[in-house]
């Protein structure tokens, strides 16, 4: 099926605005512009600056015309850090907002990864300059977070409070991270302030200890057009395709 052009428009002002150095309210070419270089009619230009609006990357603004309002954070994968402690590094401002923590039984996914028992649950809002660009959801055993408050939840990573506490035996030693392509269901766009069924990143990360135990466990849900992921690969590779991809069996 041949891919309407407002949509490879849409596809290749979104790789430009996440390749250049754009930030929260940046001003993005004028129409006339954008359809000169495409060399396309203005309505095919809105059209696709209309699904960037809709994915919460770009807005209209009277008297100034198209403007970027979530520029794409990148975090680089090859290091063993949070997204927030490299955003600070390039001079933005995370912030955590609790949605919810409560203690639940694992089952499922949550007992194959962290085994039964009781274990901690907090579901946050992660921003960047004040703008929401992923929602998150961590899992730790209970006895792990006995004693942590809000406020210690909002303030400081789990990786920091962890570090910190008595309670962890060992130290955290390396993590494994997926990330899969999902549609952003209604009830957490509502939450990333995107339109419903925007393309979106699920990141799983599991979190080890030195004795090679899982700790922690998490699910970050990202707008695709707010997120890059980068990876450096090592030399003398036997093959092109992605490190570490692995195929979904189909349904």
């Amino acid at each position: 099926m041949r891919i309407p052009r407002y949509v490879s428009v849409a596809d290749e002002i979104r790789a430009e605005i996440s390749a250049t150095d754009f930030r929260h309210g940046d001003l993005l070419p004028s129409e006339a512009e954008f359809g000169s270089r495409f060399g396309v009619s203005r309505i095919t230009i809105r059209k696709a600056l209309e699904i960037l609006r809709g994915e919460g990357l770009v807005e209209s603004q009277q008297g100034r015309g198209w403007v970027v309002t979530r520029a794409p954070l990148r975090q680089v994968l090859g290091e063993f850090s949070t997204i927030e402690r490299q955003l600070e590094e390039i001079g933005v401002v995370p912030r955590r907002r609790i949605i919810a923590s409560r203690v639940i039984e694992a089952t499922g996914r949550l007992q194959e990864v962290l085994g039964g028992g009781e274990v901690l649950e907090v579901t946050r809002v992660n921003l960047a300059d004040g703008v929401p660009f992923a929602k998150v959801t961590v899992w730790v055993p209970a006895y792990l977070g006995r004693g942590l408050s809000i406020t210690d939840l909002e303030h400081r990573s789990f990786y920091d409070l962890l570090s910190a506490s008595r309670l962890l035996k060992r130290p955290l030693k390396r993590a494994v991270q997926t990330i899969a392509g999902v549609s952003i269901p209604e009830v957490d766009a509502r939450i990333l302030n995107v339109a419903a069924g925007v393309p979106g990143l699920l990141c799983e990360r599991i979190t080890f200890d030195e004795g090679d135990h899982p700790v922690l466990f998490s699910r970050s849900l990202f707008p695709a057009s707010m997120a890059v992921f980068e990876i450096e690969l090592a030399p003398a590779l036997d093959s092109i395709a992605p490190t570490g991809l692995r195929l979904m069996e189909s349904p």
